[in-house]
């Protein structure tokens, strides 16, 4: 079947929740940030998510859309997502092209060499995201925030996050692996269909969980 770009994020996206295959460790981790996600709702608060990663150039950057995408999903209210790195580089042109092949549109804000800015969107999110790498206490990260580590870097170079009302880590395989192979961006998708369904786990049970 043939798929628009405004269908087709939908489409990857419920896929990914179909497809999911969870430990038992993994899950309880996942329902545990979803827990915590409604009890903050639960006491009226906004609740800020920012996905941190070393360079936030792959992982943390995904997990960043896909929350965006999946909070506008649920119709969520009072959630919003972030990411940053203990360093800045650049939003790596493999995870651009791995969320662009699935319906997103990249729109060059800024034009840098080093970072480039883009506003990401589809037409299922409401708003768009400002995507580039910065470090995970730059102005444009709301605070306070729940803190979730995407790579095990952040987690033993970043003991310590200020602003930060819990903190989680959650990782993933770096798709950086495959950078420069013929199957690089079937790795990158690969990771991303990863980080879509566990994130939509989380999201999906926050849902559940909050009374209509």
């Amino acid at each position: 079947m043939f798929h628009t770009n405004s269908t087709k994020s939908v489409v990857f996206f419920e896929n990914t929740l179909k497809e999911l295959n969870l430990t038992v460790e993994r899950k309880l981790l996942l329902t545990a940030i979803a827990a915590f996600i409604v009890a903050e709702l639960k006491s009226d608060k906004t609740v800020n998510l920012n996905f941190v990663c070393t360079h936030n150039s792959r992982r943390s950057q995904l997990a960043q859309v896909w929350a965006h995408f999946a909070i506008d999903y649920f119709q969520l209210k009072n959630i919003f997502s972030f990411s940053g790195g203990t360093e800045a580089t650049a939003f790596f042109s493999n995870t651009v092209k791995t969320l662009q092949e699935v319906g997103f549109e990249f729109h060059l804000k800024d034009f840098s060499h080093q970072n480039p800015v883009y506003e990401i969107s589809t037409k299922k999110m409401k708003n768009n995201i400002i995507g580039f790498s910065k470090l995970y206490n730059h102005q444009i990260n709301q605070k306070p925030f729940i803190a979730i580590t995407t790579c095990s870097d952040a987690e033993e170079n970043c003991p310590f996050i200020p602003d930060t009302i819990r903190r989680f880590q959650l990782p993933f395989n770096d798709p950086k692996t495959a950078d420069n192979t013929p199957n690089s961006l079937e790795t990158y998708k690969k990771t991303s269909r990863l980080i879509a369904g566990e994130i939509g786990f989380i999201l999906e049970n926050v849902r559940n969980s909050i009374p209509s």
